[in-house]
């Protein structure tokens, strides 16, 4: 079997709910995705490694729970170090090794190292340390220095953060020259998250998603017309559909659905112009696609979708973006490769985004060493059909949030080692007192659902099953002693 291009398609806050071929009362249009969803394998049992952008792409891109670190948050502004320690084996750099060209292009998100005037590094988040920046110095540990052969994006929420401007391979060519007018942006319900940064000329916050397009489209003709005899691995993490929501003039008013149904629209368009790029190569048959996204729907956009278009992100999951409940880590994740993923198939499999990097090394022949990708797990035969849906890919599962609490789920079983949501606070929010239920087990200092016969994680019942409670306690206990949950 000829190892196949690899494209990974990452949305940021995309939620199960928001994909039309996920939910049949979804009032966005996604053609490219229903598309996706006829020619391959669709996952209805995905799940991203955390509930927030940060850990999810560390996950992602090491095949280690990003907990492991003690990290807890995510990136703002100048904030670092890099979460991948330096020798730490990567997806990119796995790949590189094993002959690949290999790319990224959009939202690293995972901490990089600014350094000051005096080549100290600043690491720090905030508005005041991006001031702080000596942009005549290159980046230490930027994607370049990470696996990547290429990079051109932003440091952290490309259309959110204090520092608007972007990186080229380790260094930002056209630095910040003042701070942003929010006068001149869009006024909607969806477009209160800019952050109060510095902001370079040429950024424009309204076509990023369209910049980093171009990027990964070119990059694909440039491999195709110089270097077709080596596959070439290309991530492509976008800016949709991240708050604010101000899709390009491309999409804006494209749907039915307000701003935000614009720029879930529009990342469903970059997905279609990746996919009719391989195809005007004549490359589709040799790359292998999967398009997923870094956690659930964001507060704002459910809460407003839902009162002003009908339209719910996380349908038909309880909980949202930074919740442990299902909405906050199940996710879309379609994948496409002709002639090896047959066509139409749909798969309950418990899958994590952490296990494409043992898939990719399994799909490639590498044999991962012990101390690389300690949380991935093969899915390749799920890929190709040859594991059947009776017998589980994965034993367990682990869930994290920012704040680092942890969930473990096993079959139709997961426990929540924490009371809560382990996100959002729901009595505090107004926005979300009307999603408040009531509590069965109210002193109980833990959660157990069962999936399959509470989907929407309404019964705790954490007193009602002791034993299951302690053995998912006991098991999550020795993933964290162990360092891994990886075979």
């Amino acid at each position: 079997m000829k190892t196949p291009n690899i494209i990974i398609i990452l949305a940021d806050d995309l939620g199960y709910g928001d994909v039309a071929c996920y939910n049949p009362d979804s009032k966005v249009p996604t053609p490219n995705l229903d598309r996706l969803h006829r020619e391959g394998l669709t996952f209805t049992d995905a799940h991203a490694p955390s509930t927030v952008c940060t850990p999810s792409r560390y996950s992602i891109l090491t095949g280690r729970m990003a907990f492991r670190t003690g990290m807890a948050g995510v990136f703002t502004g100048a904030g670092g170090p890099c979460m991948i320690e330096e020798g730490r084996m990567t997806l990119p750099g796995m790949l590189h090794d094993q002959g690949y060209t290999t790319a990224c292009f959009g939202k690293w998100h995972v901490g990089l190292s600014f350094l000051d005037k005096d080549g100290n590094p600043i690491n720090e988040n905030g508005l005041e340390p991006v001031k702080r920046i000596d942009y005549s110095r290159a980046i230490p540990d930027a994607p370049i220095h990470r696996g990547f052969d290429h990079f051109f994006g932003t440091a952290c929420c490309s259309g959110t953060d204090f520092l608007y401007a972007f990186i080229d391979g380790d260094r930002i060519p056209v630095p910040p020259s003042g701070e942003l007018d929010k006068k001149a942006l869009p006024k909607h319900p969806y477009a209160h998250d800019n952050r109060h940064g510095m902001i370079a000329p040429g950024f424009d916050i309204q076509e990023l998603d369209q910049v980093f397009l171009k990027r990964s489209i070119a990059f694909i003709e440039e491999h195709v017309r110089n270097g077709p005899e080596r596959p070439f691995f290309l991530y492509h993490p976008t800016n949709a559909v991240h708050l604010p929501s101000f899709a390009s003039s491309r999409c804006r008013g494209k749907t039915d659905a307000g701003p935000h149904g614009d720029f879930i629209f529009e990342f469903d368009h970059v997905v279609g112009e990746l996919l009719n790029t391989l195809e005007r190569l004549g490359i589709a048959d040799e790359t292998l696609v999967m398009v997923s996204s870094d956690n659930g729907p964001e507060v704002t956009s459910v809460v407003h979708m839902r009162n002003d278009y009908r339209h719910d992100g996380a349908r038909p999951w309880r909980g949202l973006k930074r919740d442990q409940w299902e909405g906050g880590h199940r996710i879309p994740f379609i994948a496409r490769w002709p002639g090896h993923i047959m066509p139409g198939q749909q798969t309950n499999q418990t899958v994590c985004l952490c296990d494409i990097m043992a898939t990719c090394a399994a799909l490639v022949g590498f044999d991962l060493p012990h101390d690389a990708a300690e949380d991935s797990y093969n899915i390749l035969p799920v890929l190709l059909g040859d594991q059947p849906e009776d017998q589980p890919i994965r034993k367990h599962t682990l869930h994290q949030t920012s704040s680092l609490a942890l969930s473990i789920r096993k079959g139709p079983w997961k426990y929540l080692d924490h009371r809560g949501s382990g996100g959002n606070d729901y009595e505090k929010d107004e926005a979300l007192h009307p999603y408040v239920l009531p509590e069965r087990a109210p002193d109980a200092p833990g959660q157990l659902y069962n999936l399959d016969q509470d989907s929407g994680e309404t019964t705790n019942l954490y007193f009602d099953y002791p034993e299951i409670v302690e053995e998912l306690r006991s098991q999550l206990h020795a993933y964290c002693m162990s360092g891994r949950s990886r075979p």
